[in-house]
């Protein structure tokens, strides 16, 4: 069986070609960057459009395999930003409906979790996911994803764009701060805020934006936001290790690319005995491999769905998908 996948929660349009038995035959895709500020949804939406024929193409060619031979359509319907779902699910009920062929709707984070059980070799971790658009501790437990914490505002990719946009930083802000952080050797104090199991960015970043402002020096600020974000990051991670038990750690989104945010987490692990696992960092972005490989699993354990019922959740959460391939 071939599933081609469609992402498009964001600034990504992503197009994947995975057969059932975990082999990814071409993962394609176009990044939308904004000629300023951060992503508008609208002209994320209008970019995903224009280039979805051009990315679905490239998957076809790098997989060597014509369009009739896919047997499964499966598409990212949340969560994320409401004009590019739509525009994946568009492509996606479209294609399904030409080529009479299932449609199974994915959810976003989901799908990083089993992509990178798949490729980073995690069995049954305890997962700390990060992205511009997301910040969560998941784990499962009794059939179902669960949420052990979270960010309440911002996530914390979104905290060092924001920042980098503010101060003047190129686009993304993460890597440039990263850049900066490492030839920083004063911490400058910030907002700590960790309420119970889940985490708040928004204050973090305002007070950092202000110390730049009141003449801090650019790289020890960068220094003192990665640590102060990161050691929240851990220590709810660590919480969820201690209380599930589990002896694997797993890092993924597009944040897991921070060199530093790695070597603090792969501490924590080793200090509970637990394996620290990374999936290849083009796994760890955005990708239409993710929602191909979520949707086979899906298939496959009896997951079935109408044209009619895949419509987009722009707020579906990790915890309200039931998850059959892994049940006992």
């Amino acid at each position: 069986m071939l599933c081609l996948g469609i992402e498009g929660t964001a600034h990504t349009f992503g197009v994947g070609i995975v057969d059932s038995r975990g082999g990814v035959l071409a993962n394609s895709s176009k990044i939308y960057v904004p000629a300023k500020g951060g992503i508008h949804p609208r002209e994320a939406a209008q970019f995903h459009a224009a280039n979805a024929r051009v990315v679905l193409d490239e998957a076809l060619k790098a997989a060597g395999v014509a369009i009739k031979d896919v047997d499964l359509l499966a598409f990212s319907a949340g969560p994320g930003l409401g004009p590019c779902l739509r525009t994946a699910a568009t492509a996606a009920r479209a294609l399904a409906s030409w080529l009479d062929v299932p449609i199974i709707s994915v959810n976003h984070c989901i799908a990083h979790v089993e992509i990178g059980r798949l490729t980073g070799g995690a069995k049954d971790p305890v997962t700390l996911y990060v992205s511009g658009g997301n910040t969560q501790v998941i784990a499962f437990d009794a059939g179902r994803y669960r949420v052990f914490g979270e960010t309440l505002d911002i996530p914390v990719g979104n905290c060092l764009d924001v920042f980098g946009r503010e101060v003047g930083l190129p686009h993304p802000g993460g890597p440039a701060v990263e850049r900066l952080a490492r030839e920083g050797n004063r911490y400058i104090p910030l907002p700590y805020v960790v309420k119970g199991m889940d985490l708040s960015f928004s204050g973090l970043m305002t007070e950092a934006v202000r110390k730049h402002r009141a003449g801090a020096d650019i790289h020890d600020l960068c220094y003192s936001l990665q640590e102060t974000a990161f050691a929240s990051l851990v220590e709810v991670t660590e919480r969820a290790v201690a209380h599930t038990e589990k002896k694997e750690v797993m890092l993924t989104g597009g944040v897991a690319a921070n060199q530093r945010l790695r070597e603090m987490l792969k501490l924590m692990a080793n200090e509970h005995k637990a394996k620290f696992f990374v999936p290849p960092r083009e796994y760890c972005q955005d990708c239409g491999a993710m929602i191909a490989w979520t949707g086979i699993l899906a298939y496959k354990h009896g997951v079935r769905q109408k044209l009619k019922e895949t419509g987009v959740r722009q707020r579906w959460r990790t915890d309200q998908v039931d998850i059959p391939w892994r049940a006992g």
